[in-house]
């Protein structure tokens, strides 16, 4: 729970990229693509996860009516 709370409160430690788009982007040397890459794969990530949470909240809301 603390490790969670730390990477929603400190988002540089969260943004993370596989070891191929590491090894390109640090030959590459733009700093604007890394960015891009890293969002990129914060929002590929998100997305199922609140997808999860609109259904359960929406199976909560059922459950209660």
């Amino acid at each position: 729970m603390i490790l969670t709370l730390v990477f929603v409160l400190v988002p540089e430690l969260a943004e993370a990229q596989c070891a191929m788009c590491r090894a390109v982007l640090e030959s590459e040397g733009s700093e604007a693509t890394a960015k891009g890459i890293n969002n990129g794969i914060v929002y590929l990530m998100a997305v199922p996860y609140l997808l999860v949470a609109g259904l359960f909240f929406f199976i909560y809301k059922k459950m209660k009516a």
